[in-house]
């Protein structure tokens, strides 16, 4: 049995569908990250940096139970424990892992830019969205090249590179992006929310998804982007 502490985030739908792609039992608990539960203690023992996602497997190594926090190091956890969507070794491995750190060191933090200063900032600032709007563009062309040239991110397999890639890159409109000028990544959208385990794990906690355009109070702003964020623990 596996303990998920998540919310209906990018990241917290990375791990969502990796657990239902793999057939794993586990339980959610929902860490609302706008009351500020993430700063709870029972929480922050289990990920200290104050983000979701973060499990609880109950049969971790030696059959001893295990926490771990940060999405892409979960993902690898998972798919080494369970043989699947991710290869034991070779190239094949490693295409996987290395498009993985593309999503977790560009795509998550750019795209997580662009959304706040889009979407959740307080002042409207030209620069900022400018910045991040045009980066967020970049990045989207090279996802798109790389289908153009491979069914999957990681190759001819679908693997934890997708599986983290894309809850970020489906509704490129949130970013300033045009779909339909990015054919390749289309048509790998379509094929992965078609998937069965993909549409359940989207429906997870999905009464409290944010909206697009949706506004947030400045009590909400306090808790997730304030001095709330950056006290000392």
């Amino acid at each position: 049995m596996i303990d998920v502490y998540t919310w209906p985030t990018p990241n917290g739908h990375k791990v969502h569908i990796m657990l239902e792609e793999c057939g794993l039992e586990h339980v959610i608990h929902g860490v609302n990250i706008r009351k500020g539960e993430q700063f709870e203690p029972e929480f922050l023992a289990v990920s200290p940096n104050n983000r979701i996602p973060a499990i609880v497997d109950h049969d971790g190594p030696d059959g001893t139970p295990y926490s771990l926090f940060e999405s892409g190091a979960i993902l690898i956890y998972l798919a080494d424990k369970t043989g699947q969507f991710l290869a034991a070794d070779g190239v094949e491995r490693y295409d996987a892992l290395q498009w993985l750190m593309f999503q977790m060191g560009n795509v998550g933090p750019m795209f997580g830019q662009a959304h706040h200063f889009r979407g959740y900032a307080a002042e409207k600032l030209d620069y900022p969205i400018e910045r991040y709007t045009n980066e967020s563009a970049r990045l989207y062309r090279i996802m798109d090249k790389r289908l153009g040239e491979s069914p999957y991110l990681g190759g001819d397999a679908y693997t934890i590179a997708d599986i983290a890639t894309f809850p970020w890159a489906r509704n490129p409109q949130r970013r300033g992006q045009d779909i339909d000028e990015l054919p390749n990544l289309k048509r790998w959208i379509e094929e992965i929310e078609a998937r069965p385990a993909v549409e359940k794990a989207l429906k997870v906690l999905a009464e409290h998804q944010s909206k697009p355009g949706e506004k947030i109070d400045d009590a909400t702003r306090e808790i997730m982007f304030g001095a709330k964020q950056f006290a000392a623990r």
